[in-house]
């Protein structure tokens, strides 16, 4: 890749995986690979959790938000990565650069909090069964993923009010694939960043309280689920409880890897390598780890890919 004299202009440059031209050519094709696989199956999720009628419950409906999310996230840094790698050219400009980081700081916000939502409503579910299409009605469920985007929409505000307040110094060279916060803190000129560090402590702090709330919900549900006389039962609420679980350990103990680390403690390689695992591979998997066990997913997909009808029906939550 070719670094151009970025101190002359506005904008940044982003350095990605190697300067070696077949090696950009072999990551473009493979984030080109994981980019399909990822709107691929989210697409497939959110078509059944919308035609099938026996996919219209709240959290399949939770679950078809958390598939938009996953996929707006997959779109607002891999493409840009792979016509960097393409073209040979890492430059992004300072608008581009800012609205990189509003959505995916939004989107990355919306998952937390999507997903604390799904854990109460597999609370409600398992815990409070005969209260459960009381507490999680329609209403309820409109309200909850309308906070959730707007929640998204409010902290990527906050972090690009004060991270592009702050005075960028010298060379603007990115270590990273995307405009990645950490990266850019390392280019302040003085403690003009502060700013960015009280935004992130306020919603680490929030993260660490969503993260409490999960473990609370599934403390609970795994001791109900243990007094179950029924192996079925309790096969069938693992089957949907694990799996939900597993996301949200990945995503947060990530999450909070890179953006909790002070700035100076890896080296770019390793930065790089982290920030696929939570940028990358989470949208891509989230379809198969939530299908992976789930029968009645499993059986609308076969559906939709052998080209069945689905039965109309009026979606509980829509």
């Amino acid at each position: 890749m070719v670094v151009t004299n970025v101190t002359m202009v506005s904008g940044f440059l982003l350095l990605g995986f190697s300067d070696n031209w077949d090696l950009q050519i072999l990551y473009a094709l493979l984030f080109l690979v994981m980019y399909l696989l990822g709107l691929a199956g989210n697409f497939v999720i959110i078509t059944i959790t919308t035609l099938d009628p026996q996919l219209q419950s709240p959290m399949y409906y939770f679950l078809k938000h958390l598939s938009l999310l996953d996929i707006s996230s997959l779109s607002v840094t891999v493409p840009q990565s792979i016509h960097n790698s393409m073209t040979g050219s890492g430059y992004i400009s300072y608008a581009q650069c800012v609205m990189q980081v509003f959505f995916f700081i939004s989107l990355a916000w919306g998952e937390v909090a999507i997903l604390t939502v799904m854990s109460y409503d597999r609370y409600v579910a398992i815990c409070l069964p005969l209260h459960y299409e009381v507490i999680m009605n329609a209403r309820t469920c409109r309200w909850a993923v309308t906070v959730v985007w707007i929640s998204g929409g409010i902290t990527g505000t906050l972090y690009i009010a004060t991270t592009f307040s702050i005075r960028f110094c010298g060379v603007k060279i990115i270590h990273q694939f995307f405009c990645d916060v950490p990266q850019l803190l390392r280019l302040s000129c003085s403690n003009d960043y502060l700013g960015v560090v009280g935004v992130a402590a306020f919603m680490s702090l929030l993260a660490f309280a969503c993260f409490i709330a999960i473990v609370l919900s599934y403390v609970q549900i795994f001791s109900t689920v243990l007094r179950m006389p029924s192996a079925e039962g309790r096969s069938k609420v693992f089957s949907t409880c694990l799996p939900h679980l597993c996301v949200v350990t990945f995503f947060l103990f990530i999450g909070a890897c890179a953006y909790l680390k002070p700035t100076s403690d890896l080296e770019p390689a390793l930065d790089l390598l982290l920030s696929l695992f939570y940028t990358v591979l989470p949208p891509t998997l989230n379809p198969v780890i939530y299908s992976l066990r789930n029968e009645v997913m499993k059986w609308a997909i076969w559906k939709l890919l052998l080209g069945g009808e689905f039965t109309r029906k009026r979606l509980i939550c829509s």
